[in-house]
């Protein structure tokens, strides 16, 4: 071999080498949890009163999911099955931490569990064992002291403890142990971001990590961020449609329009902060090869026995209700190397991201999960091997719900209401605001639906309600 054929062969094996490496590389990745962000919340979703510059630019390189659902219409349930890859059922996790169930009502709810159980595998505890840094900054609602994020994978816990709002409001001092006050008037999605980007500056680069920032924004209680707020109540002074419209949801009230600054403000001081992240990953260089995925715990909160802070319409109800409205969340996922907007209508589940974040690290798991990865439609453009997605909801809430649960096949949806009895049909694809219910048009399909639910419940050793004997 001449010495300049030598010299190309080598320049090949050096070039080759980082290319390989950086392939094979773990990413990085990084988990938006925003609690209570309703399906059009967001300017990217539709809205054209809360605006979200920062994500909708997010959208622009990322898979947007046009029919994501939320494990459950409340926040624990959902948040268990995000760290395991199951259905809340199946962790026995079925109501809002500690949850209330009611003794003077006709059923009685089930005992569930008011804790991540430690014997389940999280997704911390997987990407751990890995090599991953793992860091969890906000909101954890899975658990009271045991059960903290430090006791389910995580190397770094600020400010996720057992409750499931921020009990000192939005400005400091937060009254919460897991984290210090910062000055007085501090807003805590700022602190929380910041807490984030210094993980992000000062990580070792020689290790991949997985940062979870999960925001208490824009949960209750609706405190205006005071930077924004005036930018919103002018912005609703120019629009003609600025007054609340409602319309009755059973012994509730839903919210029919966008119309509240305060909420406007919560959204947008989240989203500025989506920003800060987002720039702090592209000046370290961490952007473009990460993993990023931004989703919603539930639906919003737009129906209450008062006037609720956000609206969801056309969609039916909001948190707490089976309906569309309770469980239809936005969601982007940006795969390492992509930039585009790619659409996806497939109903996803939020235990679908357990597999895809172990998939994108090359990893696997032994447990009996109820996700799917995502990874085979971004990569092959195939669909789900899952024909059916259910709800269980067992649990009167404050929303006024009653005991249910509810299933959606293909464009078909089942709501079942245990009080009652009642079975209501409806053919999403030709009423997404759930209006028409067809069950006695097609009592076949409401058969079929029905069996589906009742298979699925077992399969997941699904909890359920008890009759109330003292009840009068």
């Amino acid at each position: 071999m001449s010495n300049i054929l030598k010299l190309i062969v080598c320049c090949m094996i050096f070039s080759c080498n980082p290319i390989n490496k950086s392939m094979n590389k773990k990413p990085n990745v990084i988990f938006i949890l925003v609690d209570d962000l309703g399906w059009n919340d967001l300017g990217y979703t539709g809205s054209n009163f809360y605006e979200s510059p920062n994500i909708d630019a997010l959208s622009e390189d990322s898979y947007e999911f046009l029919t994501a659902y939320a494990a459950s219409s409340v926040c624990s349930p959902t948040r268990a099955s995000i760290m395991t890859g199951k259905h809340p059922a199946r962790v026995n996790i079925t109501d809002w931490i500690p949850g209330v169930d009611p003794k003077n009502r006709p059923l009685l709810g089930p005992t569930d569990f008011h804790q991540l159980p430690l014997e389940e595998t999280t997704i911390a505890e997987k990407l751990k064992a890995s090599g991953y840094k793992t860091f969890y900054s906000g909101k954890w609602h899975l658990g009271s002291e045991g059960f903290y994020p430090e006791q389910n994978g995580f190397d770094i816990n600020i400010g996720g403890f057992e409750k499931g709002s921020p009990i000192g409001g939005y400005y400091s001092p937060w009254k919460n142990p897991k984290l210090t006050n910062g000055p007085d008037g501090e807003y805590l999605t700022d602190r929380l971001t910041s807490e984030s980007i210094s993980f992000i500056e000062n990580h070792d680069k020689s290790e991949p990590f997985v940062l979870f920032l999960s925001f208490y924004n824009v949960h209750t209680p609706i405190q205006p961020n005071i930077k924004h707020v005036d930018y919103f109540k002018n912005k609703l002074k120019a629009i003609k449609d600025n007054k609340v419209r409602t319309r009755q949801e059973g012994q509730a009230i839903s919210v029919m329009n966008q119309v509240n600054p305060d909420y406007a403000s919560m959204v947008y001081a989240m989203d500025k902060n989506v920003g800060r992240l987002i720039a702090s990953l592209k000046q370290n260089n961490l952007y473009d090869d990460a993993l990023i995925i931004f989703t919603s715990d539930n639906g919003g909160l737009s129906t209450q026995k008062r006037i609720a802070p956000t609206s969801v319409f056309p969609l039916r109800a909001g948190k707490g209700w089976l309906y569309e409205g309770g469980v239809r969340i936005p969601q982007l996922i940006k795969p390492p190397n992509h930039s585009q907007n790619i659409k996806i209508d497939e109903a996803t589940v939020s235990y679908d991201l357990f597999p895809t974040i172990l998939d994108y690290a090359g990893l696997s798991s032994d447990e009996v999960i109820d996700g799917k990865s995502l990874m085979p439609i971004f990569k092959e453009g195939l669909k789900l091997d899952r024909e059916d997605v259910f709800w269980h909801f067992p649990h009167y809430h404050g929303s006024l719900w009653k005991p249910g649960a509810s299933i959606r096949s293909g464009d078909w949806k089942l709501v079942q209401h245990f009080e009652s009895n009642k079975l209501e049909l409806y053919n999403l694809s030709e009423d997404i605001g759930e209006m028409n219910d067809l069950s006695s048009k097609y009592p076949d399909k409401t058969q079929d639906l029905l069996d589906r639910l009742l298979i699925l419940q077992k399969e997941t050793n699904a909890n359920s309600v008890s009759i109330n004997t003292n009840f009068k």
